[in-house]
């Protein structure tokens, strides 16, 4: 099992951007997946998360309304969309995934990580 998240660079203020995650070895409609992002001296945090058909959904409230996340069954790809991006937004941001539950939010319920993808946003 392997995950691997892109999009990630550098992007001015006010941009939007999408991040994607790969995952391979997995069936993709049997897992559940997720979003985390740490931030430059802080510990990781949990941020989105779908549920194993793409029709749940759920965010932390400071994300809410801003990001997107979503399921690409076709191309069997997690995505996040960032609208309209802000510093506070610049860190590392991982996927997750995992089997036999519906939807996860903590770290613990995760199996299976990317290795992140960096997030700078310039001001």
């Amino acid at each position: 099992v392997s995950l691997a998240e892109s999009g990630g660079g550098l992007v001015a203020a006010g941009r939007s951007l999408t991040l994607s995650c790969t995952i391979w070895g997995l069936g993709f409609s049997d897992t559940a997946m997720g979003w985390f992002r740490q931030r430059p001296g802080d510990e990781r945090e949990w941020i989105a998360a779908i549920s194993r058909s793409g029709k749940t959904k759920t965010y932390a409230d400071s994300v809410q309304g801003r990001f997107t996340i979503s399921k690409d069954h076709r191309r069997s790809a997690l995505l996040l969309e960032i609208n309209n991006v802000e510093p506070a937004d610049t860190g590392v941001y991982f996927c997750a995934a995992t089997l036999g539950i519906m939807i996860a939010t903590a770290e613990k319920e995760y199996s299976y990580w990317g290795r992140g993808t960096q997030v700078v946003v310039s001001a």
